[in-house]
C-alpha cells in the first residue's frame, strides 16, 4: 500500500510539473560513451512518450506503467559538444568520448586537493574541457539496490574543480587523451575502508556463502569512555591562549608517537606546544604550517588563534596562517591530539615545518607536552553497515546500470589483507559481475597491485599483504581481458596512502594503450641445487635498478619445507638464476615478499617487477 501511494504521488507531481526527471548521472556536462550504441534513461508520467533529439537523429521511447523509461542512443563517433533535447528537457554541452568506472578504496578517490604540494604545476595547467568528472558521494544500501545516486554532477578539468578530482584518475586521463585527443568521462565510486565484497551484488555473492550470510559484516572498533575530562579545556585559562602559564610540561621530540617516548598504552588527548622567535620581515609573508601526519585527531591553535582541525589520521596537515596572526617575537604553537587506539602522535618521515614566504622554518626537534585526559579502553563489535557485502554494490554501482562504458579501474586490497584466502576468487567475481549487470562481457578490467607499505623486515617472514598481492597476480591470468598494474615502488613506509599518484595513474593509462609492463615471471625450473626463473617477453630485458642496490635485493628460496631464506640472485641470458648454500633441493622462490620490500629488479625502462611466488615446474 505505501508502495502505490508513493508511486501515486510521483505520477502527479510529474503530470502537474510535465517534467521528465533525470537521474543523477544523466545531465549537463556528461560523456557518452563512443561508437557504440548506449542507453540513457530517466522518469516521467506512465506512458508518457518520450522524444529525444540530438546530433541530427531522433530517437523515440515511452515510459512503461511504473514511469519508468529508456532510450538506446545509436552509437555516435567522439565529438561535441552537443545538447540533447528530451521533450521540454534540455541536456547541454555533452560529449561521446570514452568512459571509464573507476572504483574502490581511498587511494582511487584521494583527490590531487591532498597532493597540491607534489604536482602544483600540473594543477595549475589542468585546463582539460574535455576530461570530464563525476564523483559518487559515498551511500550504501544493505537490503536494495539504489535507483539513483545522490545528487551529484559532471564536472570539466579545470585549475579549480581537479582539486576535487581523484588523483590516479586525473593522470589516467590526461595521459590518454594527450595521446588519443578523445573526450574522456571518469565516474569515480569510490569508498575508504571498504572491503571488496562490499562492491559484489548479491547474486553474485551466491557462491561465497560465508559472505552471503552476513549481511550485517562487522568490524572492531573502540567504544572510549572517558575517565577524566580535559584539563586543557576545564581550567579557567585553556592551554592554547596566549596568557596561560605552562607548568609541568615535559619534553618532546616531533615526529615520534608517544608510546616511544614515555606515554605507554594512552588513548585520550595530549597536548603540544612550542614557541618560536620570528621577525617583523618574516610575519608579513604568507604562512602555512606543515604538520606531516598525526595519529588520530588534531586542533591546531597559533598564538591563541585555531588555525584548522583533521578528525582522522590519514590527511596530511597543511594549515594557513591568516594574516595579522603572526606576530614579530615570540609565537606559540599549540596541538590538541587526541588518540583513540594503538599509538598516537606524530608521523615519521614527513613535513614538519612553517612556510613564510619562501623560506620554510623546520619544527622537526623539541616541543613540550602535557597529557590532557585519559581514556579507558571498552571494545566493543559494533555494525559497519556501509562495509556490508553488496551494501556498495546497491548504493553506487546499481544506480550506474545500463550506461555506456570503456572499461573498468579497481585499485583496492587494504581491506582484505587480514583475510586473503578468497580475494583471487572474489576479484574474479567482481569483474564477472560487474561486465554482466552492464552487459558488456569483454569489458576491459584493470587494476593495481597493491603498493609497499609498513615497516622494513630483514629477514624472510610471512606477510598478509604479500599474499594479497599474490592473489592479485594469479587473478590477471584468470580474468579475460584483464591487465594488472604493479605499483611496489610507489608505496610510502609511513603512509597507506602514498602521495606519488601520476606514475601509477600513467600506467593505468599505459596499460590501457598495450605499453609494456615490467618484467612478469612465467616459469621455473630447478636445474641442480639452483633456480632458473623465466619472464614474459613482453616484460623487456631484465635490469637491475642500482639507484638502490648494485645486486638484486629480496629474492628468498624454500626446499619442500616451505622454510624461506635469502637467496642470491643475477641475470643470465635475460633469465634470472636464484639459490642458496642453505637449500639443496630448492622448490620454491619468493621475490619482494613482505609488507614493504626493497626488490630491485626492473626492465630496462625501469618499470619494476612485481612481488610473486612462484614454484618450480615439476
Amino acid at each position: 500500500m505505501q508502495k502505490f501511494i508513493l508511486l501515486l504521488l510521483f505520477s502527479i507531481t510529474l503530470n502537474a510539473f510535465g517534467q521528465i526527471k533525470l537521474p543523477a548521472l544523466v545531465g549537463d556536462n556528461m560523456v557518452l560513451q563512443r561508437d557504440k550504441p548506449t542507453k540513457i534513461w530517466g522518469w516521467a508520467s506512465p506512458g508518457e512518450k518520450i522524444r529525444i533529439e540530438t546530433r541530427n537523429k531522433v530517437i523515440k521511447t515511452q515510459s512503461d506503467q511504473t514511469g519508468k523509461w529508456t532510450a538506446q542512443m545509436p552509437a555516435f563517433s567522439a565529438g561535441g559538444p552537443f545538447d540533447i533535447r528530451l521533450n521540454d528537457v534540455v541536456i547541454h554541452n555533452v560529449l561521446w568520448g570514452d568512459v571509464w568506472l573507476c572504483a574502490g578504496q581511498s587511494n582511487m578517490v584521494l583527490p590531487m586537493e591532498r597532493v597540491k604540494e607534489l604536482y602544483a604545476e600540473e594543477i595549475e595547467k589542468a585546463q582539460y574541457p574535455q576530461i570530464r568528472n563525476f564523483f559518487i558521494p559515498t551511500v550504501s544500501s544493505k537490503m536494495l539496490e539504489k535507483t539513483d545516486l545522490p545528487k551529484s554532477v559532471w564536472q570539466e578539468t579545470n585549475p579549480k574543480n581537479v582539486l576535487s578530482m581523484g588523483a590516479v584518475t586525473y593522470f589516467f586521463a590526461k595521459k590518454l587523451f594527450e595521446k588519443n585527443h578523445i573526450p574522456i568521462g571518469i565516474i569515480n565510486a569510490s569508498v575508504g575502508g571498504s572491503p571488496i565484497e562490499s562492491w559484489l551484488s548479491l547474486d553474485q555473492l551466491k557462491q561465497f556463502p560465508a559472505y552471503q550470510q552476513d549481511t550485517a559484516a562487522t568490524q572492531q572498533s573502540a567504544a572510549l569512555s572517558k575517565a577524566l575530562p580535559d584539563k586543557g579545556l576545564t581550567e579557567t585559562t585553556k592551554w592554547y591562549e596566549v596568557n596561560y602559564q605552562p607548568q609541568g610540561w615535559k619534553n618532546y621530540f616531533i615526529p615520534g608517537f608517544w608510546e616511544d617516548q614515555g606515554l605507554r598504552d594512552l588513548n585520550g588527548v595530549v597536548w603540544f606546544r612550542k614557541e618560536i622567535e620570528l621577525t617583523a620581515e618574516q610575519v608579513n609573508q604568507p604562512a602555512k604550517i606543515f604538520m606531516g601526519r598525526i595519529v588520530d585527531a588534531d586542533e591546531m591553535y597559533v598564538n591563541g588563534t585555531r588555525i584548522g582541525n583533521i578528525t582522522y589520521q590519514y590527511p596530511p596537515r597543511r594549515y594557513e596562517v591568516k594574516p595579522g596572526i603572526l606576530h614579530a617575537g615570540k609565537n606559540i604553537l599549540v596541538i590538541r591530539v587526541t588518540n583513540q587506539a594503538s599509538k598516537g602522535g606524530f608521523v615519521p618521515d614527513k613535513r614538519y615545518e612553517l612556510q613564510l614566504g619562501n623560506e620554510s622554518i623546520t619544527l622537526i626537534g623539541q616541543w613540550q607536552y602535557k597529557v590532557g585526559s585519559v581514556w579507558t579502553p571498552n571494545p566493543i563489535v559494533s555494525t559497519a553497515q556501509m562495509y556490508s557485502p553488496t551494501a556498495l554494490y546497491n548504493g553506487m554501482i546499481a544506480p550506474l546500470i545500463p550506461y555506456g562504458l570503456k572499461g573498468i579501474l579497481w585499485y583496492q586490497g587494504e581491506s582484505n589483507t587480514g583475510k586473503t584466502d578468497d580475494y583471487k576468487d572474489l576479484l574474479k567475481a567482481l569483474a564477472a559481475n560487474w561486465r554482466a549487470k552492464f552487459q558488456q562481457e569483454e569489458l576491459p578490467f584493470y587494476y593495481s597491485q597493491l603498493p609497499g607499505f609498513g615497516d622494513r623486515q630483514f629477514l624472510p617472514a610471512e606477510s598478509n599483504w604479500a599474499q594479497l598481492r599474490e592473489a592479485q597476480r594469479k587473478a590477471e591470468t584468470e580474468i579475460p581481458n584483464s591487465r594488472m598494474v604493479v605499483a611496489i615502488d610507489l608505496g610510502e613506509w609511513n603512509d597507506i596512502h602514498p602521495l606519488r599518484k601520476k606514475p601509477l595513474g600513467e600506467r593505468f593509462a599505459e596499460a590501457v594503450t598495450k605499453e609494456p609492463a615490467g618484467p612478469q615471471i612465467a616459469k621455473a625450473t630447478r636445474k641442480e641445487n639452483k633456480i632458473e626463473l623465466e619472464f614474459k617477453p613482453e616484460g623487456g630485458l631484465l635490469k637491475i635498478d642500482k639507484s638502490d642496490e648494485n645486486e638484486l635485493q629480496y629474492f628468498a628460496i624454500a626446499g619442500k619445507d616451505r622454510k624461506f631464506v635469502w637467496a642470491k640472485a643475477h641475470i643470465e641470458n635475460n633469465k634470472l638464476i636464484v639459490s642458496s648454500e642453505e637449500v639443496k633441493e630448492p622448490v620454491y622462490v619468493r621475490y619482494a615478499w613482505s609488507e614493504n620490500p626493497e626488490g630491485n629488479l626492473t626492465n630496462e625502462t625501469g618499470l619494476p617487477a612485481g612481488p610473486f611466488e612462484i614454484e618450480i615446474d615439476r
